[in-house]
């Protein structure tokens, strides 16, 4: 049942991460530039989030697990954010999406190699089906070398930081986590923000853009999936997530009116039959353990 929770989690945490592209246009409309809306972001985020920690009676991560925790948030948060939305300036957004969709290849890989994470046929299957429905929702690929470089350096940052986190939190709880994580991001993307200039929200519309990130496409997805990848394991998180750019598809031809085409609607049901896949394949895996609790009749 656990590993059940941990799908409706990761899934939930892609579907709030989906929303940041909508709510990030809004601020853009606003004036802000990229520096000043990772800054507010995690900020803002962190204070409720060691508000709630206060309120738990947990301490802040200690020794060696809290440095990875500070690494994770200033250089892997950050640096993934700040390489994707650069990347934009040299490629079509399609392409950037799908090259930062590479990841679960990349985090496959890595837990294949350093945590013994076995590559099942369902996860194979799984990986096939997100790709090829990624690559069909995002459109046109077209982009410049730098881009192309700056998407892929994304992808390799977030599965670092995916795998990192897979061990990490086994450590602590999904809040000191969070709390650790925002703060070393805030203040990372405020060094940042403070050498190129901030450019704060304009208008009340800009801050109830900012709120909903904070909220929606922060507080909620991140402690989903630092919980959700505890119970599941980060190669199936990692799929999971690819449910992202179909909510953003989807989230923008209702919400922003663009087009959403045929071929677009194929690749999401491509992506939600691979979230289906991870999840029969986590149900066949539990199997075994259900029965051998009922063979001693506990």
């Amino acid at each position: 049942m656990s590993r059940i929770v941990g799908i409706f989690l990761v899934a939930g945490s892609a579907a709030g991460f989906g929303t940041l592209a909508i709510f990030g246009r809004c601020a853009f409309a606003d004036g802000m530039d990229a520096l000043t809306i990772l800054f507010l972001r995690f900020t803002l985020a962190a204070i409720p989030m060691l508000a709630w920690l206060r309120l738990r009676g947990e301490r802040l991560p200690r020794g060696s697990v809290l440095y990875w925790l500070i690494g994770m948030g200033a250089l892997g948060y950050v640096g993934q954010a700040f390489a994707y939305l650069t990347a934009l300036k040299f490629a079509s957004a399609g392409l950037v999406a799908v090259l930062l969709y590479l990841y679960p290849i990349f985090v496959a890989l890595l837990a294949a190699r350093l945590l013994s994470d076995p590559f099942t046929a369902f996860k194979g299957l799984a990986l096939g089906l997100a790709l090829i429905g990624t690559v069909l929702m995002v459109g046109p690929l077209r982009g410049q070398a730098m881009g192309i470089l700056l998407g892929v350096a994304a992808a390799a940052i977030y599965s670092l930081y995916i795998i990192v986190g897979s061990t990490v939190m086994k450590h602590v709880s999904a809040v000191q986590a969070s709390a650790v994580i925002f703060s070393a991001a805030g203040l990372s993307a405020g060094l940042l923000m403070l050498v190129n200039g901030p450019h704060l929200p304009a208008t009340g519309m800009g801050w109830a853009a900012i709120s909903a990130i904070v909220v929606m496409a922060t507080l909620l997805p991140v402690a989903g999936f630092l919980s959700g990848i505890e119970r599941i394991g980060p190669t199936n998180a990692a799929m999971l997530s690819t449910l992202e750019p179909m909510v953003t598809v989807l989230l923008a031809s209702w919400w922003l009116n663009e087009h959403l085409t045929p071929v677009a609607l194929v690749g999401g049901g491509l992506i939600i039959s691979a979230a289906l896949v991870i999840g029969h394949g986590e149900m066949r895996r539990n199997q075994p353990a259900v029965a051998r609790v009922t063979s001693r009749g506990e």
